[in-house]
């Protein structure tokens, strides 16, 4: 038993690295994939370049009821700030619904 144990987390390990890896990037894409990409899926978490994601939606629809969409614009392989879709963003009371939005 302690050695079928331990074949099972050396192979849970070295397959971690891998699941890691299987986020699409931003940043590898050019804009009109990542915005395709995002309208697809309407839901979508995504890598934006390093270490950093952040989960992008097609609308509002795929928000919570408190929450509004705000314009994503994020760095692609062909853009600097490309709009791939929208995030989902809790409004606080300070927040006025300008043209960020």
């Amino acid at each position: 038993m302690p050695k079928r144990l331990f074949a099972l987390s050396a192979a849970l390990l070295a397959a971690s690295p891998a699941l890691a890896q299987g986020r699409p990037s931003t940043v590898a894409m050019s804009c009109a994939q990542a915005s395709r990409l995002v309208a697809s899926q309407g839901a979508i978490v995504l890598g934006t370049g390093g270490q950093t994601y952040d989960r992008f939606v097609r609308d509002r629809s795929f928000c919570e009821p408190t929450e509004i969409a705000r314009r994503a614009f994020r760095p692609t392989r062909d853009a600097a700030a490309c709009l791939i879709g929208y995030t989902c963003y809790e409004p606080s009371r300070d927040d006025w619904l300008g043209s960020d939005f």
